[in-house]
């Protein structure tokens, strides 16, 4: 609260108003009226100013435990069992592009770039899903759905 005996320009008041609202704190300054000390009120209202991204959600978020495939040196490590319907998230730690793609009846086929992530939903049913690397046919794995 600012106090009645120090006295404020106004440009001084609109500065510190401004800086509370670029912060995401939206204020109202009102000018004293027929007072003689001059001074200004500051008073707290509701936020106006909201801070906000337009960037779309990271592909690098972190995924459920036990939700991720991990592709490194050339080789899978699948999570034990995924549920049935979930998200799956594929992480690329190698230099070169890889594809999940289900050998069979799964359906899945993802294309993750190198150092990149994607995802693909697990199928609806239960089962062992073979999977392999389209590009490296020596990439193989199996997706479990319980």
């Amino acid at each position: 609260m600012l106090s009645s005996t120090t006295p404020m320009s106004t440009p001084t008041v609109l500065r510190r108003g401004l800086a509370l609202a670029v912060c995401g704190v939206a204020v109202a300054v009102t000018a004293a009226c027929g007072g003689s000390s001059g001074s200004a009120a500051i008073s707290s209202a509701s936020p106006s100013v909201t801070a906000s991204s337009s960037a779309a959600p990271s592909s690098d978020a972190p995924a459920p435990a036990g939700a991720t495939i991990t592709i490194t040196d050339f080789m899978f490590d699948a999570p034990a069992t995924v549920p049935a319907g979930a998200e799956v998230t594929v992480k690329n730690n190698d230099t070169t592009a890889h594809t999940v793609t289900a050998s069979g009846d799964g359906g899945f086929d993802v294309t993750i770039q190198a150092g990149k992530t994607a995802t693909f939903t697990a199928p609806a049913k239960a089962g062992d899903f073979p999977f392999v690397c389209t590009f490296h046919g020596n990439m193989k794995g199996t997706l479990t759905v319980a």
